[in-house]
């Protein structure tokens, strides 16, 4: 039993079979507070800790999926390709979107930040808070925030703009399939990006493309901004 316990077999099968039956759940209910990845996260925890399995042990058995973090994110690239008529004729606009996005989000940071007395390290960590895990735990490190701390970050914030997006830009009467991808991507990440695929395929191909854009932008802005306020 421990040894079943402690094989790839039981972690991956625990971590497929938990969103499988959190998505069924989602589907059923429509309940945006049951999204599959926040309802998926406590029960694993709770299984990982009811039979004393240690992080280490259930990352190393879960490894197949961290693994194809990477050839889904290039899968996103045929779907991009598939929708590219809706990028022709928008770059200017995508663009313009995603840096207002980007510096927005980094300023509103440091400004809240220095209002509440957080301190640099603190904001650091909290700058690329909308940029996917990798990129945002690297421009923490560089800035001198705390990588780890950043990382949890980006989950909770891609969670929640998965979950409150959606309601939000239809309460503006936000109806552009363009404009909800870029806002999901840029805010979200991947999280968002799952959930704008699931409004349609243009959205899931612009938050896709604003996954990317926003990660550069943000790596590039946050040095110079930085840079900019040491100066006063």
């Amino acid at each position: 039993m421990h040894t079943l316990l402690h094989s790839e077999i039981f972690a991956l099968t625990l971590v497929v079979g938990t969103y499988v039956a959190a998505s069924a759940l989602y589907k059923k209910t429509h309940i945006r507070l049951l999204n599959p990845l926040l309802t998926s996260i406590p029960v694993i925890i709770f299984i990982l800790k009811l039979f004393h399995i240690d992080y280490e042990t259930f990352r190393e058995g879960s490894r197949l999926i961290h693994f194809m973090l990477g050839p889904s994110v290039v899968a996103l690239g045929y779907v991009l390709y598939d929708q590219m008529q809706y990028i022709k004729g928008n770059v200017v606009s995508i663009l313009t979107a995603v840096f207002v996005g980007a510096f927005v989000g980094i300023v509103s940071v440091i400004a809240i930040g220095k209002l509440m007395g957080a301190d640099t390290s603190l904001i650091a960590t909290l700058q690329p808070k909308s940029v996917t895990t990798p990129i945002a735990m690297g421009i923490a490190e560089k800035a001198g925030g705390n990588p780890s701390l950043t990382a949890v970050i980006v989950v909770a914030v891609g969670i929640f703009g998965s979950i409150a997006g959606p309601f939000v830009m239809k309460v503006l009467g936000i109806e552009s399939r363009i404009a909800k991808g870029l806002a999901l991507g840029a805010s979200s990440h991947g999280v968002g990006t799952a959930t704008a695929l699931q409004l349609g395929a243009v959205e899931g191909a612009l938050s896709g493309l604003a996954i990317g854009l926003m990660g550069v932008m943000t790596a590039v802005l946050v040095p110079v901004i930085g840079f900019i306020l040491s100066l006063f």
